[in-house]
C-alpha cells in the first residue's frame, strides 16, 4: 500500500526555478532563448564547416566536431524545458521524464570532460611530433579515443540514475532547482542518501581526477616540447594551437569542481542555481566561439565558405 501511495504521489515532480516574478521570468527567457538559439547555431555551424572545409579533415577538427555534437545535445537536454517553465503556470515534469532528463544529462556531462581530456592527448600529439600527427592518429585510433568518452558517460548516467531513482519520496514533490540535477532530486528523498552522496562524490571526483590528470600530463609533455622548439615564432603557433582548448577545459572544470567536488555539508542548492546555469547553457555557446574567434584555420575556413577576402594585416 505504502509502494502504490508513493507510486501515485510520484507521477511527478514540481520545479522551483529561479524566480516567481513575471517581469524576471520573461526577461530570464529572452536571455535564455537568445543563448540557446546561438548555442545551436554556432555549434552547427562549426560541424557544418569542418564538414565542407577540407582543410579542417584533421584529428584536431574531427575531436571538435564532436565536442559541438556533445554540446547540442547536452544543452538541449535542460534549456528547452527551461524556456517552457519560465513561461508556463506550472513547473512540472513526469517521473519518468525527470529520470530520463538525469540519465542525458549525466551521459553528456562525463562525455564532455573525457572529450576535453582526449582533446588535450590530441594537441600533445600533434605538437610532439607534427610530421607523423596524422599517421600517428589514424581514423580509427581517433574513433576509438571518441567512443571511451561515450563508455564513461553511459557508465556515469546509468549509475546515478538507477541509484537516485530507486530511492522512497515520499510527500516530497518540489524540486529546489530548474532541471533534474542528481543533488537536488536526492535531497527531496526520505529514504538514506548517504550512499548516493558517497557514490556522486566518489565518481565525480574519480572521473573529475582521471580526465583532468590526462589533460595535465599532456600539457606537461606538450610544454616540454614547446620548449624544445628554437624558433620565437614556432613557439607561439604551438601555444595558439592549445589556448582555444584551455580555455575551454578552465571554464568548464572549474565550474563543475565547485558544484560536485566537494563535501555535501557545504553544498547550497540556492546558491549554486547560477553556476548551474552557467555550465549547463552558457558553456555550449561558449564552446564554439572560443574556438572560432581564437583559431585561425577556423576563421579562414569561414572566411572561405561565406566568400570573405582575407584582411591584409
Amino acid at each position: 500500500m505504502v509502494r502504490l501511495e508513493n507510486f501515485t504521489i510520484m507521477c511527478e515532480f514540481i520545479f522551483v526555478g529561479f524566480t516567481d516574478h513575471p517581469q524576471l521570468q520573461f526577461s530570464l527567457y529572452l536571455v535564455i532563448l537568445v543563448i540557446y538559439l546561438v548555442t545551436l547555431l554556432g555549434n552547427l555551424g562549426i560541424i557544418m564547416l569542418i564538414r565542407m572545409d577540407s582543410q579542417l579533415h584533421t584529428p584536431m577538427y574531427f575531436f571538435l566536431s564532436n565536442l559541438s555534437f556533445v554540446d547540442i545535445f547536452y544543452s538541449s537536454v535542460i534549456t528547452p524545458k527551461m524556456l517552457v517553465d519560465l513561461i508556463g503556470e506550472r513547473k512540472a515534469i513526469s517521473f519518468a521524464g525527470c529520470a530520463t532528463q538525469m540519465w542525458f544529462f549525466c551521459l553528456f556531462l562525463a562525455t564532455e570532460c573525457f572529450l576535453l581530456a582526449v582533446m588535450a592527448y590530441d594537441r600533445y600529439m600533434a605538437i610532439s611530433n607534427p610530421l607523423l600527427y596524422t599517421v600517428n592518429m589514424p581514423q580509427k585510433k581517433c574513433a576509438q579515443l571518441v567512443a571511451g568518452p561515450y563508455l564513461v558517460g553511459l557508465i556515469n548516467a546509468t549509475t546515478h540514475t538507477s541509484m537516485t531513482f530507486q530511492l522512497n519520496f515520499c510527500n516530497a514533490r518540489k524540486i529546489n532547482h530548474f532541471f533534474c540535477d542528481i543533488p537536488a532530486v536526492i535531497a527531496l528523498s526520505c529514504s538514506d542518501t548517504r550512499l548516493n552522496k558517497i557514490v556522486v562524490f566518489t565518481l565525480s571526483c574519480t572521473f573529475g581526477i582521471c580526465s583532468s590528470f590526462i589533460i595535465i600530463f599532456s600539457y606537461i609533455y606538450i610544454l616540454t616540447a614547446i620548449l624544445r622548439i628554437r624558433s620565437s615564432k614556432g613557439r607561439r603557433k604551438a601555444f595558439s594551437t592549445c589556448s582555444s582548448h584551455l580555455t575551454a577545459v578552465t571554464i568548464f572544470y572549474g565550474t563543475l569542481f565547485f558544484i560536485y567536488v566537494r563535501p555535501s555539508t557545504s553544498f547550497s542548492i540556492d546558491d549554486d542555481k547560477m553556476v548551474s546555469m552557467f555550465y549547463t547553457v552558457v558553456i555550449p555557446m561558449l564552446n564554439p566561439l572560443i574556438y572560432s574567434l581564437r583559431n585561425k584555420e577556423v576563421k579562414d575556413a569561414l572566411r572561405k565558405v561565406m566568400g570573405w577576402k582575407k584582411s591584409s594585416t
